[in-house]
């Protein structure tokens, strides 16, 4: 038996495009069946795909993912799609230095020097930490990112930005890929990575360190990139009344990244879709 196609609902649609239900049967004069199968199928179609992205798609991605579904359209037919459906992604906001780089540890240089392009996993980690404010406080996050697919392969949140919360997102990073001795970890020069005790566990698990100049974030670009995709993608428009509601959010966001969201860099593969492709040419 075929599958029928899914129809959104009237309130969904009015919901996405701002409008009152009343208003936009008033405007249409048209009867509740008539208006809740107005939509063309492509316009149904990229209103799912805008909502099931968290309302992050730009025309650019947008237009990917419904060629994925078999329309043969561009990108300017999907800006006009997006300006008549009132779907307006969502943009960065302002964001809080978590960086302590007054302390006298020792530093060591930056080997990975911008060369954010790489050609195989387990060659490049990078690191870093962000925030999260809720009601009853801040919560930090740290991340290590595989820099050949962007995943993030290694994670921890708490209610400290302490050593041990990087030592723990290491952890996990280096347990679940088991990298090779010689790869390449990136950080900034955050009293978190200088510390004997981080640096003890590189030590151990045969890595080299590598850290961003003093005051040069692009330096670890990538890694701030993925920060700033979690906070106006998500987490800048939700009410997070506890850190368990930031927490679970948080894991939310890392599971859609990881799995689902295209990058642009990867082809408009998600990390996890673009690891499994053997060889890939991006030009």
């Amino acid at each position: 038996m075929r599958e029928q196609k899914k129809t959104y609902p009237v309130r969904l649609l009015c919901y996405v495009m701002k409008v009152s239900r009343s208003a936009f049967y008033e405007w249409a004069g048209k009867s509740h069946q008539v208006i809740a199968s107005a939509l063309t199928a492509l316009e149904q179609e990229a209103v799912r795909l805008f909502i099931d992205h968290k309302k992050t798609l730009g025309s650019r991605r947008l237009k990917v993912k419904i060629n994925e579904l078999g329309f043969s359209v561009g990108r300017y037919k999907v800006r006009s799609l997006m300006k008549k459906l009132a779907l307006f992604a969502r943009y960065p906001k302002r964001h809080k230095i978590t960086t302590d780089s007054a302390h006298n540890h020792s530093i060591v240089p930056n080997l990975l020097a911008r060369e954010f392009t790489v050609t195989q996993r387990e060659e490049v980690w990078t690191t870093d930490i962000t925030y999260v404010w809720t009601y009853e406080g801040w919560m930090y996050l740290a991340v290590v990112m595989d820099l050949y697919s962007r995943q993030i392969i290694g994670w921890a949140m708490a209610a400290h930005m302490k050593t041990a919360l990087c030592v723990q997102a290491l952890q996990m990073a280096y347990w679940r890929r088991k990298p090779p001795k010689g790869l390449l970890h990136h950080s900034d020069r955050g009293s978190q990575y200088t510390r004997h005790q981080y640096r003890a566990h590189l030590q151990v698990m045969g890595v080299q360190a590598s850290m961003s100049g003093k005051g040069q974030c692009w330096d670890n670009a990538p890694t701030e990139r993925f920060f700033r995709s979690l906070k106006y993608e998500y987490l800048n428009y939700e009410i997070l009344k506890t850190r368990n509601d930031a927490k679970l959010g948080g894991l939310d966001y890392l599971a859609y990244y990881n799995s689902r969201r295209p990058h642009s860099l990867l082809a408009y593969f998600s990390p996890m879709e673009f690891e499994r492709i053997p060889v890939i040419n991006l030009s």
